[in-house]
């Protein structure tokens, strides 16, 4: 490795918790790097990821954690001044970098990279994405912001030519706010979608777009822009000329066309000319995920056939429609759902496998986007698919000004003023109690949270199970 990177051996987390932080820490150690991490908190499943590969996530930030004065030190993008560890980095002139910068020197560079992106469906897709690659023999190093099934981790870095990682558009690090995918040498750019999201650092839509242009406009001429030609925000952004370009959808005018769309309990089935896939996922949403996979797979020298027989033996990722047990014949599902669309989305492939059955959704306005009032409006109609709705306290509320919180009291009285059953309880142990009074065996509990939600999914089961 050369310049800045140059003599590396020891290196440190500030931030280990995340996704794709925990995993590119294991794959650190994997290569022989002396690995540390600290992180205020860290949920599962990263918690057990990180305790089996015996790396210790300090808890807590403070300057002795980097008392041995590691040789690098990758610094999270959810750290901001003010943090001792970035504080002590800057004092002692510690040599630090981004995560998005240590990957694409470590572990992107002079491979064929190819980028997921978009506002939903990038863990799936690039999971699967992965796996078409992996079930047929191409070993790809990966990096993904989850923890798929099929793979023991969501990081893993080979001497293959190919890279698929998962790119997210949410900035850098404190010292970097170009989006993350920036960083990530894109020879395939795959976008699903494009909404607003990530109201904390985009201002608005545009803001969003104008990222996703930057993105974009660093495909080489010999690569490819696969795109979802079914999106009107996306539309405009697609009309380029320094690379190729291929859409992908349901409407007449993608190159790579679902038709024929079949959804069943338990699979999805579409038809492209010539061959008809089938997928062990539900929902519209995993079809078009479905799509962008088969376009990417094909681009680069796979055939149908062997892209159907991944899709056959898929498993699925955690936390995405995870079914985490069933206790006196109620079936708790955990999901990563944050954002109005995937709330939607994941709620009408549950109604698909769960036809009669009766569905609560449990939400934790967590992420930077559902705690502000951005889309107090839009939650209402996500959840038509729920038949009970409870919403918990917004998290980390003193952080925003009064008037761009989002008022789950106001939530509550427009799901009940749309014929839905709804309740807002603050805590955990409240939300728990009313769900053990009045849930019925054959019930289905969709929890949704980007975060640990004080182990609802547990005491949840714990409390039915004592029934």
């Amino acid at each position: 490795m050369v310049g800045m990177f140059s003599e590396i051996k020891s290196v440190h987390f500030t931030g280990i918790g995340g996704t794709a932080m925990a995993s590119a820490a294991a794959a650190m150690l994997d290569q022989g790097y002396s690995v540390t991490g600290s992180d205020q908190n860290v949920y599962e499943p990263m918690a057990s990821f990180l305790a089996a590969k015996k790396i210790e996530a300090i808890n807590g930030y403070a300057e002795k954690n980097l008392s041995h004065k590691p040789d690098l030190v990758v610094i999270g993008n959810a750290i901001s001044r003010g943090n001792p560890e970035a504080e002590f980095v800057l004092d002692h002139k510690l040599r630090y970098c981004s995560l998005a910068e240590l990957l694409k020197e470590f572990f992107i560079r002079g491979k064929r990279s190819i980028v997921v992106s978009g506002t939903h469906g990038k863990t799936t897709t690039t999971s699967l994405l992965a796996w078409v690659f992996e079930h047929n023999g191409l070993n790809p190093g990966f990096l993904i912001g989850g923890i798929p099934n099929n793979f023991s981790q969501g990081a893993r870095f080979t001497q293959s030519e190919w890279f698929i990682i998962e790119g997210d558009e949410y900035d850098t690090a404190f010292f970097d706010k170009r989006s993350k995918f920036i960083h990530y040498l894109p020879e395939i750019a795959v976008i699903n979608n494009l909404e607003f999201d990530h109201a904390d650092i985009f201002e608005n839509l545009d803001a969003v777009k104008k990222s996703f242009s930057q993105f974009i406009r660093l495909v080489p001429r010999n690569g490819l822009l696969l795109a979802n030609g079914d999106d009107p925000n996306l539309a405009l952004l697609l009309n380029v000329t320094h690379c190729p370009v291929k859409k992908f959808g349901l409407g007449d005018d993608n190159a790579i066309r679902a038709f024929n769309l079949r959804f069943g309990p338990t699979a999805t089935e579409f038809e492209i000319p010539s061959f008809r896939f089938h997928l062990n996922l539900l929902g519209e949403l995993n079809a078009r995920n479905a799509l962008a996979v088969i376009g990417a797979a094909k681009h680069c020298g796979l055939s149908n056939k062997q892209i159907q027989s991944a899709f056959d033996t898929f498993r699925g990722i955690k936390r995405r429609l995870e079914v985490r047990g069933i206790a006196a014949g109620v079936t708790v599902i955990d999901d990563f759902g944050h954002h109005p669309t995937a709330i939607r989305e994941t709620l009408k492939a549950l109604r698909l496998k769960y036809p009669r059955e009766k569905i609560w959704a449990i939400f934790e306005p967590r992420s930077n986007t559902t705690r502000r009032n951005v889309f107090q409006t839009e939650l209402v109609g996500a959840f038509a698919d729920a038949d009970t709705v409870v919403i918990s306290e917004v998290a980390r509320l003193e952080q925003l000004p009064p008037d761009e919180r989002l008022n789950p009291e106001q939530l509550i009285r427009d799901l009940i003023a749309a014929k839905k059953e709804a309740a807002y309880l603050p805590d955990v142990d409240s939300i728990v109690a009313h769900v053990a009074k009045t849930v019925q065996g054959g019930d289905v509990i969709c929890v949704f949270s980007n975060g640990g939600f004080g182990g609802i999914h547990g005491k949840l089961l714990q409390r039915l199970g004592r029934r």
